[in-house]
């Protein structure tokens, strides 16, 4: 943990910030856990509770316009890039004001106006596609950095080697965020991958710069994170970061830890690293935030949510009719629609 000294040589208000947005996400992602059993949400929820200190400073150095794609495990990286709540949940209701339009659930996010462009079910999936549009935007010459979050699993398909050679290749405006859990479902990654191979060292020999990161203390972290992307910005190239870190729910659902594939032992040295309990000790102890402003922002949170929740309740279903519409990128296309029409009867029966 970062000592108290140098912890003072930063700045306390930036962290105070962080601290809402952490405090935010964990709000809303614990009330999806308190809701799932309702049945309501029938799609399946890969949680980010224990690893949101990630794309929290990550997305603090981003910009409206910067691109991002996202893995499985979306919730934290559609929240921390501006993604817009009720939609979030409307679409985990699978309603037709959700960010999918209900079609994707909750690992299958967008949210155009605010640069997050795709999440994805398909482990590596998004890679290449970040890639794609890390290359488009240097074509067009723009400022505009690609952000791309993948998981220790994810290096364990060829496609991320592929697209890590092609950014190099091409010195693209690339961020590849490794968040690295240690597990893969419920597999350790010592099952996976040799003890003594690094991931951001591997990116390192494919010619990416990189940086190996605590991604649960902020106070720690968050000054390499910035230097990072100001070289990005300033100059170019691409950079892979490795961040430590660890999930607090089992792979997929609401449900608590059962220690049958993790120990105890291990997941409460995690726990006691929990990166909101470490910022806001760290802060409560240097006075920059008190217990009342902290129960405030709980309040204005919950307050939020519960409007997410009550919108997405009372929002309709996609309606039948539709069922057949956004299967291709040009939705009006009158041939097309009049051939599906065609055959939905028969596709449906």
């Amino acid at each position: 943990m970062t000592s108290e000294a140098s912890i003072r040589m930063q700045d306390w208000n930036q962290y105070k910030e962080l601290l809402y947005k952490l405090l935010r996400i964990r709000m809303i992602e614990e009330e999806i856990v308190l809701q799932y059993p309702k049945g309501k949400m029938r799609c399946p929820t890969h949680l980010s509770i224990g690893q949101e200190a990630i794309p929290i400073m990550v997305c603090e150095n981003l910009h409206n316009t910067d691109l991002m794609v996202s893995t499985h495990r979306a919730h934290a990286h559609y929240l921390a890039k501006g993604g817009n709540l009720k939609a979030l949940i409307a679409e985990l209701h699978g309603k037709v004001t959700g960010a999918t339009a209900g079609r994707g659930g909750s690992m299958n996010l967008s949210d155009l106006s605010v640069g997050f462009v795709a999440s994805t079910a398909i482990v590596a999936n998004t890679v290449p596609i970040g890639v794609g549009l890390a290359f488009s935007q240097k074509l067009k010459k723009s400022n505009v950095i690609t952000t791309i979050f993948l998981g220790d699993a994810a290096v364990e398909e060829g496609v991320v080697y592929e697209s890590l050679n092609f950014a190099v290749l091409k010195r693209l405006p690339v961020l590849f965020v490794c968040e690295n859990n240690l597990y893969s479902v419920n597999t350790p990654l010592h099952l996976r991958q040799p003890a003594n191979r690094a991931i951001h060292e591997m990116a390192k020999g494919i010619g990416a710069k990189t940086q190996n990161i605590d991604g649960n203390d902020i106070p720690t972290s968050f000054h390499s994170v910035c230097e990072v992307m100001k070289d990005l910005r300033e100059n170019g190239g691409v950079w892979f970061l490795e961040f430590q870190t660890y999930r607090f729910k089992v792979h997929c659902g609401p449900e608590e830890e059962t220690f049958t594939d993790r120990s105890k032992t291990e997941f409460d040295h995690w726990l006691a690293r929990d990166p909101l309990s470490l910022l806001q000790s760290q802060l409560l102890t240097a006075k920059t935030v008190s217990p009342e402003e902290i129960d405030k922002w709980r309040h204005e949170i919950q307050n939020e949510i519960d409007e997410a929740f009550t919108f997405a309740e009372s929002s309709p279903y996609p309606p039948p009719e539709d069922r057949f519409r956004y299967r291709y990128a040009d939705s009006r296309n009158e041939w097309l629609r009049h051939q599906l029409d065609k055959q939905k009867d028969e596709v449906l029966t």
